[in-house]
């Protein structure tokens, strides 16, 4: 189950890879306020552990105070739940049930979780869903427009799939979808941890990302919903013969912002990125996947396209009744986080951008540019430093940094003549990039307004507000990568054979962000 770590070739927010639906009316997906309770750190991270994997919710399901769209109907039962629909049209047997988890929040109903129905081994079929249970672009829209919409560079996938679903969800249990929609209501965007995406917090609580770039990330990528939602008329008018099924008005007619907006995260959280599949069935909702699956970063279990379903083969053992995970993607935190509403402490792909620049008031910031190019760097470089591999990110950033110091044209001819990145490197200049970057660290470190020590205290606090917990789980992973790369620093400044050496004036110095 490929994730959304793709880059976005198209829209401004090339959809991650797998979403969920949400909706204040009959309207939408529906995805209600998060809940009050999240595990805790350290032992209160323990015993929530085993909680979201192992406590099941016995006796009736808990009655939402209020009902949001299709979800929490007394007729559900009714229509069966997603499993039966499921093998009533097409299902064939499977080694995975549903199971109840419940909401940290008692206004919302449990969530579901796909759970293995027998002992499983690695290289196992959990299940099998036909690709008439698939929602895709090519059964929404028809290969016959398919091409075209891809190609306006205003559209993604994932608003036509949300735009599709909302449509269908006003046909209420005429829908086909209709069972496949109640259960996304259900899930409230909220995904195995009960988190929304931080695209649907208040102002207040994107406060509690201050001094991460993430916040400016969420900022960006709603702007880029809000363009996208401008442009859902043109789905309209394309693809007319699919909407005239829909005695509805046009889409920025029937749909507030707001609500395509929650429909679109909801989509977000649990699409699926299909591989080695046609251009129309690349992004896939797949019953039973995502967000009844949970994802995890060390986990490579994935949903695959194979003879006309998507499967899943399971990379480990499970006993009855152990959740079912699968691999996110090599996403960092801030994209887990953005995507599906969780961070990922074991997150080995975790990772921070630092972005530097030469210069462009420097006399020679042509030829630095070029020496920069020939070493596969560009005028603008973006560094990225992973998880314990801080020291390595802090030793490939100094070539780049030590060549905007370079001020003697002589020096720069040699620099230009020489083969790999070679820069003459005085003890004043190696003192003055050291310098530069420890500040760069210290001042992004100042930027939190919490410690390192206050994010330990608060998540300690077992009553602590579920965003507000995984917002300091993502700012203090995020600062421990600051720390050891200051760390890093400051231990190469410390074997300098002079310390009583100044830092050279360097009034061209690169610029780091």
């Amino acid at each position: 189950m490929d994730v959304s770590y793709l880059q976005n070739t198209r829209s401004p927010f090339r959809p991650p890879l797998h979403y969920p639906l949400r909706s204040d009316s009959r309207v939408s997906i529906s995805f209600g306020k998060t809940s009050k309770n999240v595990n805790s750190y350290s032992v209160c991270r323990k015993m929530c552990l085993a909680s979201n994997s192992d406590t099941m919710v016995a006796g009736k399901v808990n009655k939402e105070r209020k009902s949001s769209g299709i979800s929490g109907s007394k007729n559900d039962e009714e229509y069966g739940d997603l499993k039966s629909w499921m093998h009533s049209n097409g299902l064939l047997s499977c080694k995975v049930v549903l199971k109840e988890r419940s909401s940290h929040d008692s206004n919302h109903r449990p969530i579901h979780y796909v759970a293995a129905s027998e002992d499983l081994q690695e290289g196992d079929v959990a299940f099998s869903v036909p690709n008439s249970l698939v929602v895709t672009l090519e059964r929404v829209l028809g290969n016959e427009t398919i091409a075209e919409l891809l190609t306006t560079n205003k559209l993604s996938e994932l608003a036509c799939l949300a735009l599709y679903l909302m449509y269908e969800k006003k046909q209420g249990k005429k829908s086909f979808w209709y069972p496949y929609i109640r259960e996304l209501d259900r899930q409230r965007g909220r995904g195995q941890l009960a988190v929304e995406s931080p695209l649907l917090w208040s102002e207040t609580e994107l406060n509690y990302l201050t001094g991460s770039p993430t916040k400016a990330e969420v900022l960006e990528r709603a702007e880029g919903i809000k363009r996208e939602y401008n442009e859902l008329d043109t789905v309209w008018f394309m693809a007319g013969s699919l909407f005239q099924q829909y005695p509805y008005d046009i889409p920025t007619e029937a749909f507030p912002f707001e609500i395509f907006k929650q429909a679109f995260v909801a989509v977000q959280s649990c699409v699926v990125h299909l591989q080695k599949v046609s251009l129309a069935r690349r992004f896939a909702l797949v019953p039973l996947g995502p967000p009844l699956l949970s994802y995890r970063s060390n986990c490579k279990a994935m949903l695959t396209s194979v003879d006309g379903a998507v499967q899943l083969v399971v990379d480990r053992p499970y006993k009855t009744e152990d959740p079912i995970v699968v691999w996110c993607g090599p996403q960092p935190n801030s994209k887990l986080l953005i995507n599906y509403g969780f961070v990922d402490e074991d997150n080995s792909y975790d990772r921070m951008v630092i972005e530097a620049a030469l210069n462009t008031e420097d006399p020679q910031y042509q030829d630095k540019r070029m020496a920069a190019q020939r070493n596969g760097k560009l005028s603008v470089q973006f560094f990225h430093v992973y998880v314990g591999k801080e020291r390595e990110a802090v030793l490939d950033m100094l070539p780049y940094l030590r060549l905007g110091y370079v001020s003697d044209p002589s020096d720069m001819q040699s620099v230009l003549s020489s083969q790999g990145p070679i820069c003459p490197v005085s003890p004043c200049m190696e003192r003055a990039v050291l310098d530069q970057l420890a500040s760069y660290f210290e001042t992004r470190l100042a930027g939190y307004p919490t410690t390192l020590v206050e994010d330990e205290a608060l998540l300690a606090d077992c009553n602590l507000n579920p965003k507000r917990r995984v917002a300091t789980q993502l700012v203090r992973l995020e600062k421990k990568i600051l720390n050891a790369c200051l760390q890093g620093t400051v231990d190469l400044i410390n074997q300098l054979p002079d310390h009583s050496v100044s830092p050279c004036p360097a009034p061209y110095a690169p610029s780091l962000k």
